[in-house]
């Protein structure tokens, strides 16, 4: 069964964007494929805000992958290459459809409300060596406890980046 992980770079305190949904701070490790990542995936699951930043980069469709957008604003009609999601039933059939794991890409608030239904099977963060005092928190709030069991880590020396891998312990 695809799993559906919970990708994203964070500063090392705490936070996944910036005060003004900035994300220049954000290093790239030559040492990182990109390229082999993405073919992990075939679905991205995000945030309207999310999906709108990229849409304003440019990349609102990415090539052989199916992206899932979850708002409560964005209509339908205007984006009908994106499909928009808002029902945790549905997620688990959805999620069921790809043949490949699922990218839960940007959004701290979407995050939290997935791993609360129990839709989250890893969290894999790429700690940046960056204090930025304030912004966009990893985890708003959340009034749940939840285990988590290490499973990857590696040190990028050129950037100073770590990233951790942790499965949900369900």
């Amino acid at each position: 069964m695809p799993r559906v992980r919970y990708e994203v770079a964070m500063s090392l305190d705490g936070y996944i964007a910036d005060p003004n949904d900035g994300y220049d701070w954000i290093v790239h490790d030559p040492d990182i494929d990109f390229a082999e990542m993405f073919a992990q995936f075939d679905m991205f699951w995000m945030g309207r805000r999310t999906y709108e930043m990229m849409a304003r980069a440019g990349r609102a469709e990415i090539p052989g992958k199916r992206i899932v957008v979850f708002s409560r604003t964005l209509q339908q009609r205007d984006y009908p290459k994106v499909m928009a999601e808002v029902e945790p039933k549905s997620l688990a059939t959805l999620r069921d459809q790809a043949s490949k794991d699922v990218w839960l890409f940007g959004g701290g608030s979407l995050f939290r409300s997935l791993l609360e239904v129990g839709l989250v099977d890893t969290v894999e963060v790429a700690i940046v060596p960056i204090l930025l005092g304030s912004g966009l928190p990893f985890l708003p709030a959340t009034p749940h406890r939840q285990k988590l069991k290490l499973t990857s880590q590696k040190t990028y020396k050129k950037s100073g980046l770590v990233s951790l891998q942790y499965d949900i312990e369900h």
